[in-house]
């Protein structure tokens, strides 16, 4: 039994008039569990028995749409603010409190409702496990096509809330290409569907205006997706190129000439070291490159030639396929943990930019953060490749030392590599999101486009009650800063 009904945090009995005592928390123990997600800041403030944040007053666990939406109703009625959550397996403090909300669980939210084979979509709530829900489509001989590293432990829901993408975004697209339909409760209660269909044209689409939303315009319940034939075969082949900037150059070329290879995965010398060690091919070439192709047989076939002969314009060998072997077995661990929990203060950071700006985005961020302190780790790899670009996703690791002096450099790389990318044209996030730590830089990349924002939350919700202080919007009177060192 829950400490719901004794609980001393206002409008706990409300909480379970609607959704039963035993699904209503108050007891310290969970209300310290939800008080941040994976946010790399608030581990570092965890393991000095700190908090990013605050406390939320209680943790709600609705079941259906409607108790959803009975939920969003009271909080404007009683002036109690809610934050949507689903895994907390965000990495930017999405769903952390900066006083006095209360935590709305989706995860009972949990089914997988229907697979509609003629039209290739599915329907699935927004609790469900990313993970379980594409077992489930492999079952039925489906994929997602939308396989995050965190699949395991995030949600389908919180994957549209933050606009996320999938290791195999080059194929299939991020998340925003595969939402089709949603339903949706705004702020003051109400119940909103956008019906899925091929294409409209009746205005600005209303599934952008919920999917990037991270909780703050409207809580998403259901989603529709496009899915995908689980493809017959998946090849994959290691490739070593002589230089970083060979093998960006064969991405470019592979996704102007309208390939579409399932996984491209390219890293900088120092994460190719850590993965080729020993491997002679890459003696000489040291810039490893994983490539996966898939679908029919002919099909991946010919792509891969295609792809291959590229590859080889640029100077690329055929290389042993333990890095691609090890990647397989790998793919869905996140392997900061070990380090964080060792002291160190270990982050990522994925921007994306133009082709014509990568290679010197990629030194303008190597050289600013080991100026900030030479000691630490800086690597880079791009595993997101598109037409007009890539994702650059950057691992940062200082090494163990104070509170005071680890997030202050913390802090000044996170600045630093934030501002190159914007110096560079590129957006400062790809695939994370922003939460509440990339707060400070919005507003320089969407300029009046913020207003815009603004105004949206302004009229969805103005009292200020969903998620409010994320996405650079405005923070709720007397919410706490979440710092940058």
């Amino acid at each position: 039994m829950s400490a719901a009904v004794s609980g001393t945090g206002p409008h706990v009995a409300a909480l379970a008039d609607v959704v039963g005592a035993d699904h209503v928390s108050t007891d310290g123990e969970t209300l310290t569990r939800y008080a941040r997600d994976r946010l790399p800041f608030g581990i570092f403030k965890a393991r000095s028995g700190g908090l990013p944040g605050a406390l939320p007053v209680a943790v709600a666990k609705p079941a259906d749409e409607r108790e959803v939406a009975e939920l969003l109703a009271r909080s404007q009625r009683d002036g109690f603010r809610v934050i949507p959550f689903g895994l907390g397996s965000g990495v930017l403090g999405g769903t952390i409190p900066l006083g006095g909300e209360v935590m709305l669980d989706l995860t009972r939210l949990d089914r997988l409702v229907e697979i509609d084979e003629t039209n290739g979509l599915a329907v699935v709530q927004a609790g469900m496990n990313g993970g379980e829900f594409e077992r489930a489509l492999n079952a039925a001989g489906w994929t997602c096509g939308h396989l995050p590293q965190s699949i395991n432990i995030s949600t389908v829901g919180g994957w549209a809330a933050c606009r996320g993408g999938g290791q195999a975004s080059s194929r299939y697209g991020k998340i925003e290409d595969i939402v089709v339909g949603l339903k949706a409760v705004l702020p003051d209660g109400r119940q909103i569907e956008v019906r899925p269909v091929a294409r409209r044209s009746v205005g600005p689409s209303l599934i952008d205006l919920f999917v990037g939303s991270e909780g703050t315009l409207g809580v998403i319940t259901e989603l529709t997706l496009r899915i995908f034939r689980k493809p017959e075969v998946e090849h994959g082949i290691v490739l070593a190129f002589p230089s970083q900037d060979a093998a960006l150059a064969a991405a470019r070329r592979i996704m102007q000439a309208e390939l579409r290879p399932q996984v491209v995965r390219i890293y900088d010398e120092t994460e190719s070291r850590e993965r080729t060690g020993g491997l002679a091919a890459f003696e000489s070439k040291p810039i490893l490159a994983i490539m996966v192709f898939c679908g029919t047989a002919r099909t991946a076939a010919a792509e891969e030639a295609e792809a291959l002969a590229i590859c080889e314009d640029e100077g690329a060998s055929r290389a042993d396929d333990a890095p691609l072997n090890h990647w397989r077995e790998v793919r869905y661990e996140s392997y900061s943990g070990k380090w964080q929990a060792a002291g160190y203060f270990m982050d990522t950071i994925e921007v994306c930019a133009p082709w014509s700006s990568l290679a010197k985005l990629y030194e303008t961020c190597r050289s600013s953060a080991l100026g900030i302190c030479p000691e630490m780790h800086f690597g880079a790899h791009w595993s997101h490749v598109y037409a007009e670009g890539a994702c650059q996703y950057m691992t940062i690791r200082l090494p163990p030392m104070p509170d005071e002096e680890g997030l202050a450099l913390h802090a000044r790389l996170w600045d630093a590599l934030e501002s190159a990318t914007l110096d560079c044209g590129g957006t400062v996030a790809h695939h994370h999101g922003a939460g509440v730590f990339r707060n400070r830089w919005l507003r320089r990349e969407l300029g009046h486009g913020m207003d815009i924002l603004q105004a949206i939350k302004d009229g969805l919700d103005p009292d200020n009650r969903l998620n409010p202080g994320k996405l650079g919007l405005r923070p709720a009177p007397g919410a706490v800063e979440v710092g940058h060192g």
